[in-house]
Order: structure tokens, then sequence, then C-alpha cells
């Protein structure tokens, strides 16, 4: 497949080519809601935004389906979770009581991302599996999976080193009195169960009628596809290894509910640059507001849009986050000056939440690490002041030593005698005139060979004085940010 300037729009055309003409494209998503949701599961999320948006710009009707799996056990007690929640293991986290606060453990987490979602533009369908199978929805197709158990199991075996045990079922069933799914079915007789649970309860019911049962998930993943229509679903690297659970999934649609598989694109994990694996279990998790709270939703976007789903990369919150800013800033000006080729141009689209028809006016990020700092923000436009709230976030969480300072209020620093007459001279040209970044910059080196001072010393001496450090933001920034005056009257104090 010869892909078209950008990935997202190849996968559309292979989508509309590969499941014909239809009224409406079903694209899909969704998690077990076991803990926080993390910034790697997001890169499933927007893949299938990127492409449901993809679809849409080629004129068709897509519905974008995001599956919360609270039907799920509770397997884990997560770490930012009391460890009182034991008890709850095994039964539903649609049953268990928030850890946090009102409603449900899973409508926690659920409504936790939910928020999230909306900043960056993404509004999906929620379909909450807890409701549909207690409606018994899936009836039906639960049926052909347990008329069809031996035939599921040979398929699965096919992968598996040690082969299922002769009893196994493709469901569990939750126990009517202790809630929990520690329980063993006895007898199964066309739509009815008998079951008992360690609890010592015992029962027989009609699955059309009480839904209490729990899909496995290699027979529930295809089950869905088949129940939805999914055109397109992406799933994580770790499903989508040889023998994983989409090969068992495809095989399962096609055998078992004689459907066909949804176009499937594996998406590799993302990191963030330094720290450890993602585990929503063992609590080491950066959520999407985490990276909200120093990116704006756009440059969020961004960070996801331009990278193939198939190549892993790392999100930044160390000085790299300047450079990111930096060429998304480049993008945007491309874009709106028509200099964009038609992959920038692409990109830029896509991470937008609300493409405007002018281009946005808003300081540089590395302005603002300054302006911040200063406190110089009074005179700034909304969108600048939006971005400053980052860099404050920035500053206070991450930002290297090199780019925080204070400016001083008087000399503390001891210097050379060449120092001290390079900076009187600076005094002294800054009362004569106005400058320009670019004037006074080059204005520095005309000082450095008049004293005959290296340039790395009056640097040096410089942000020593200026800031009590050997390095700072670029000099001739700092000080037209300071302003003239305020630099001139400290330099005064130079005896």
């Amino acid at each position: 497949m010869a892909e078209k300037f950008f990935w997202a729009d190849a996968i559309a055309e292979k989508i509309i080519k590969e499941r014909g003409k239809k009224k409406e494209y079903v694209c899909a998503s969704g998690i077990t809601p076991s803990g926080t949701i993390h910034i790697g599961n997001f890169r499933e999320i927007i893949t299938t935004d990127l492409v449901v948006k993809a679809l849409e710009n080629k004129g068709k009707k897509v519905k974008f389906i995001y599956s919360w799996d609270d039907y799920d056990r509770f397997r884990k007690v997560p770490k930012n979770v009391s460890e009182k929640y034991e008890k709850y293991i095994g039964m539903p986290l649609s049953e268990i009581p928030s850890p946090f606060g009102k409603g449900s453990y899973a409508s926690y987490f659920e409504k936790e991302l939910e928020n999230q979602l909306k900043k960056v533009g993404i509004n999906p369908y929620y379909i909450y599996q807890n409701e549909r199978n207690k409606k018994c929805q899936y009836a039906s197709l639960i049926k052909i999976a347990l008329d069809n158990r031996e035939k599921i199991m040979k398929i699965l075996n096919k992968y598996r080193k040690e082969p299922l045990n002769k009893n196994w079922q493709p469901i569990s069933i939750y126990c009517e009195k202790c809630k929990k799914d520690f329980t063993k079915i006895l007898q199964i007789n066309n739509y009815e169960i008998e079951y008992e649970c360690g609890c010592g309860f015992k029962d027989k019911f009609d699955f059309r009628k009480k839904g209490i049962i729990s899909v496995k998930w290699r027979i529930d993943w295809p089950m869905r596809w088949k129940y939805e229509k999914v055109d397109f679903e992406p799933g994580g690297i770790d499903h989508s290894v040889y023998g994983g659970s989409y090969t068992t999934s495809k095989e399962i649609i096609k055998e078992i509910y004689k459907a066909e598989a949804p176009i499937y694109v594996f998406y590799d994990w993302v990191k963030i640059k330094g720290g450890k694996e993602f585990s929503s279990s063992t609590g080491n998790v950066t959520t999407i507001q985490d990276v909200l709270d120093i990116y704006e939703p756009e440059i969020a976007r961004y960070l996801f849009v331009g990278t193939k789903p198939k190549t892993g990369f790392q999100i930044s919150f160390d000085n790299d986050v300047i450079k990111i800013y930096e060429d998304y800033d480049k993008l945007e000006e491309k874009y709106y000056s028509k200099k964009a080729d038609s992959r920038e141009k692409r990109i830029y689209e896509l991470c937008q939440i609300k493409l405007n028809k002018k281009k946005p006016n808003k300081e540089s990020f590395r302005h603002l690490i300054s302006l911040v700092q200063i406190g110089k923000l009074e005179n700034l436009n909304k969108k600048s002041k939006e971005r400053a709230l980052k860099v404050k976030n920035w500053l206070k969480k991450y930002a290297g030593e090199d780019m925080k300072f204070k400016v001083q209020n008087k000399i503390t620093s001891k210097l050379t005698a060449k120092e001290k007459l390079a900076l009187i001279e600076l005094k002294e040209r800054l009362r004569k005139k106005k400058y320009s970044e670019e004037d006074l910059f080059n204005e520095f080196y005309k000082i450095c060979e008049k004293v005959d001072i290296k340039n790395t010393e009056f640097f040096d001496a410089a942000y020593r004085v200026l800031i009590n450090k050997k390095k700072g933001p670029r000099l001739a920034a700092l000080i037209l940010n300071i302003g003239q005056n305020k630099i001139i009257k400290l330099l005064e104090k130079i005896k």
C-alpha cells in the first residue's frame, strides 16, 4: 500500500477499498478501566481519531466508538488505591465503589479520561460494557461461542504451549450472592446455565434474561467486532505478535462468527524520556492531563500525529520541550504563509481542535521563559497568557536549572578588572539608544573587542551579575525583557 502523503489517509483508503461502500463506517477503540489511563493508551485513541478524521475528510459518515470494558473483573489493586480493595478482587469493575468519591471504581477512571479527551478535541461515542452485559445484549453471540467451544479451543491451542483444560469455557459467571467470579460451571443446557460459587451459592439462570456472564477476552473481542460491525481498530504491539489476541480473534470471527476482522494496525509503545514503563497497576502513569499541563492541546496532538503508529517514540518534559514548541511554531508559520508541503499541511490540520482562518498570535515558549520569571505578563494577549501557564508549570516541575533564574537587585559576584570594564561599557551603550535583540547581540562583540575580553568571559560575567548564574536565556533577549533602564540601574552598582 503506497502511502499518500499521510499515514491516516492511507489507512482510510484501505478501509474504503476493503470494506466497500457503506452508509456508515465504524472505528473502534477501548480499554479496561482498571486504574488511571496513561498517555501510552492515548496512542490507541488518537490513532483511531485520526483515521476517523481521514474518513470524514473523504466525505464518509463515521461512528467512533470507545468501549469501556467495565464488566471485566477486578484483578489487582493499583498502588494509588487502598490495600483494603483486595476484598473486591474477582468482582466486576462497575460494581466496586470508587476509591476517590462517588460512583463506581470504573466510572471514576472513565470520567477522568473522558474529560481529558474533550480537551484534545476527541469526543467518541462511549459504550459501557457493564450495561450491555447486564441487558443480555450479547446472549445470541454468547450462545454461538458456547456451541462452538471445542472449535474455539482448537484455535487457541494452536498458539499455546500448554493446551487448555478440557473443561475450559469461553465465559465466566459472576455469582449473584458475592458478585465474584470464583465460580464453576456445572451444566449448560441451551440458554440455561447451572453454576456454583466458592462462597457456597448455587443456582441456574437463563442468560437471555440474567446478565451475569463475562466473556473471556480472546472471544469477547471478535464477538464485539461482529456485534458492532467494526471496520477499523488499532491494537498495541502486545496484542499484535504472532499467536497474540489479534491472531486468534481474527480466526474466531471468521470461523465462529462468519464475519471479517476489521482493518487493523498495530501501534508501538510511547514512553516518557528518562522514565519507566507505564503501568496502571504499579501506579507508574503519566496521564493526558500531565502532558496538557506542559503542552498546548494542539501540541499534545502534534506529538502523536507526525509519527506513524508502528514507530515508537518518547515524550519529553526536559529542555526538549522548548524545541518541540519551536518546531510546532515553525510548522504553523509555514502553514499560514502557504509554504508547507502537502504532508506538513496535513499534519498541521490534524493537530487542530478548531482550525483558525488566521495564524494565532502568541509569544514563543522560549521568550516566555524569561517573561514569566521576570514577571512581565500584563501586556500579553490571551493566547500568550495561556501558553505562559504552560511555561510556569514547566519551570516548576521539569525545567533544567540552566533555564531558571532570578533577576538580581545588587552585585553579588566578584568581577575581574576587564569584566568590570566590559559591563560598564555595556551600561554606557544601553544609555545611548533603544536596541533590537539583533543589534544588541552585535553590540556585545564590539564591547569585547574594545575592552579586549574573550566573548565567553563577557557572557559569563553578564549572567553572573544579572541572574547570579554562569548561563541563562539568550543574553540580548534577557536584557530587553528585563528592561534597559533596570539593567542600567543594576550595572551602576559596579564599583
